[in-house]
């Protein structure tokens, strides 16, 4: 997929997320829920998606609760879903798997 700013059509939409089974798309944004062990291990996790984010100039909403830490990606100019949040999650995906962050 080439990234573009240009929002993605139901049909697009409906081929991507089979790559991201973890993700979902709610609210016209994709979300992410990791399940943590500790409340701690959520901050260097957010720390590296932050980083993510910079090198990809596209940057997610990151709510940190207790044992878990939500990623909700949009892209606001373009009003909903674009190949950058499907690049993001995908890049963050392989981070985790990557990583010792459980799914």
């Amino acid at each position: 997929m080439e990234l573009s700013y240009t929002l993605l059509s139901e049909a697009q939409l409906r081929d991507a997320l089979p790559a991201l089974s973890l993700w979902t798309v709610t609210d016209a944004k994709l979300e992410r829920v990791v399940k943590l062990d500790h409340y701690l291990e959520a901050f260097p996790l957010a720390a590296r998606i932050g980083e993510l984010a910079e090198e990809l100039n596209h940057h997610p909403d990151l709510l940190i609760g207790y044992q878990k830490l939500t990623i909700r990606t949009e892209t606001h100019d373009a009003g909903g879903l674009t190949s950058y949040d499907f690049e993001l999650a995908r890049r963050i995906e392989s981070y985790i798997t990557q990583s010792s962050t459980r799914p």
